[in-house]
């Protein structure tokens, strides 16, 4: 068959059941998909159908999980795609894509991450929790179409943008090389954390995800592939890195591994004092005698206040001991508590957790995440307003991680971080509040804190849910990038369908 028809299997499922009706293409006077059964009834002449290129994958109208795209893991916003693409090959997203620009159809990825032998449909979660990846009755591709480790050798891994980071992990761990960053949640798409930033507790050391790429495949918003790198069309290659997907879509991506360690000593400090918490952190940060520097707020035994938690980790060689004494010289907190595990034990530590949440039903419920950056000068006062205006019903059964980064370690420009201080801190409420929580008020504090946090210096993280982000807001969170990333959007996605859900309003 000729590669400029329709080949076997591009198909949309209908709603019937079972039945399946090969699609003609697109309707340009209905702006709607046009199938066999159109033409078989006589519906359609033909004259205003613009032809569907040919695909190695599917694309489904109805039926087929179709639903789940509809939403993502936050639960908050709904608007279901007109269709999903399930490519298979990378030629079908550039078919795709540059079909969707002729025709203005919005295109978004949707990472629907996680394993579906484990989990299930039901356990499967993005990185999007406020529609970031909902095209908006567009057309979803489902990164689980391109989803291999290709390669690992020393040093370097290949993977598809789909593939997760539990995936890359796994993969290097039989070799004896692992990513230096990783998420604390690990079933989530590559692609989908490279367009935000991906951060962890390796920051400090490492920077973010995006920081450790050294080359991308990438489908610019005109359908063309190109091959992105530092040294090698570096504009797109910073374009697309925490970029917010306004530009391209990640296929293939070549990430940095390290040598993986084989322990993982774990020191859970306890303060009741958030000034001492803070000092203590940005002690641990500049004297680098941990690994791996996180923490997070706490409720207190009796649920009267906040806690803060320090959790620190130096990695090992077996065999080789840790002078416990030396690494916490200097540090005054109230309590400690000290575990030693495997490294893979430590990086699957949130599996358990997030089992719990799907056992409660926390897991399907909404969850109004906020996620932003300080400047250290500020980081207190917000962390004292952000306690007041927090309750233990805000947090429900998640977390609240509040922790120090160095600003030199993130070297991607548009994973953008607060002025010009060395040391910012992380603010990350990722709150999984119980049934019949009000959902409208906690999007309402959402803007609120962001609202401190912009007046504080702060700048937000891609993911988490900020109602009603402006142009204005988006120009002031760019500040003097604003200008390179509408130049980026004209340049790459002249047509601006790629991942409306952002909002970014830099067509």
């Amino acid at each position: 068959m000729s590669r400029s028809g329709l080949s076997r299997r591009a198909l949309l499922t209908s709603a019937g059941a079972g039945a399946v009706t090969a699609v003609i293409g697109w309707n340009t006077a209905t702006a709607a998909w046009a199938t066999e059964a159109d033409a078989d009834t006589g519906a359609d002449t033909g004259a205003d159908i613009a032809r569907l290129p040919a695909l190695d994958g599917t694309v489904t109208l109805r039926g087929e999980g179709l639903e789940r795209f509809s939403g993502d893991f936050g639960h908050l916003v709904t608007a279901g795609p007109r269709a999903v693409l399930r490519p298979g090959s990378v030629r079908d997203v550039q078919q795709l894509v540059a079909f969707a620009r002729r025709h203005r159809i919005p295109v978004a990825v949707n990472g629907q991450s996680g394993d579906l032998a484990q989990l299930g449909e039901a356990g499967l979660e993005s990185h999007s929790s406020y529609g970031q990846a909902n095209p908006r009755g567009g057309v979803a591709i489902d990164a689980r179409g391109l989803s291999k480790v290709v390669s690992v050798r020393p040093g370097r891994a290949v993977v598809e943008a789909g593939a997760t980071w539990a995936q890359v992990t796994e993969a290097g761990l039989a070799a004896g090389w692992v990513p230096p960053v990783l998420t604390d949640y690990l079933h989530l798409s590559v692609g989908g954390t490279l367009s935000v930033g991906g951060i962890g507790g390796g920051v400090q050391r490492h920077g973010m995800q995006v920081d450790n790429v050294l080359e991308l495949d990438v489908v610019t918003g005109t359908g063309e592939l190109v091959t992105a790198s530092p040294t090698r069309n570096r504009e797109l290659f910073e374009a697309v890195l925490a970029g917010g997907g306004q530009v391209g879509v990640i296929v293939r991506v070549t990430l940095a591994l390290v040598r993986v360690p084989e322990r993982a000593h774990v020191f859970s400090l306890y303060y009741d004092d958030l000034d001492a918490y803070l000092a203590d952190q940005e002690k641990v940060l500049a004297r680098r005698r941990f690994d791996f520097q996180v923490g997070d707020v706490v409720r207190s035994a009796d649920g009267s206040r906040w806690r803060y938690k320090a959790e620190l980790v130096a990695f090992t060689d077996a065999g080789r001991a840790v002078d416990r004494a030396a690494l916490l010289a200097g540090l005054a907190p109230v309590d400690t508590e000290v575990v030693e595990q495997s490294w893979r034990e430590y990086a699957y530590r949130v599996d358990g957790f997030s089992g719990y949440l799907r056992a409660a039903g926390f897991w399907a419920l909404p969850k109004p995440w906020l996620s932003v950056f300080l400047p250290a000068s500020t980081a207190r006062a917000f962390m004292a307003r952000a306690a007041e205006v927090l309750t233990a019903a805000d947090l429900g059964a998640g977390l609240l991680l509040f922790y120090p980064y160095l600003r030199s370690k993130v070297k991607a420009p548009l994973a953008v971080l607060p002025g010009r201080e060395e040391v910012g801190w992380h603010f990350d409420l990722l709150a999984f509040p119980g049934p019949g929580s009000d959902t409208a008020a906690m999007l309402e504090r959402n803007r609120l804190l962001y609202d401190l946090a912009v007046e504080l210096g702060g700048k937000r993280y891609l993911i988490g849910a900020v109602p009603g982000m402006t142009r204005a807001d988006w120009q002031r969170h760019y500040g003097g990038l604003w200008e390179r990333v509408v130049a980026a959007k004209r340049r790459w996605d002249p047509a601006g369908i790629l991942t409306p859900g952002q909002g970014i309003h830099a067509s």
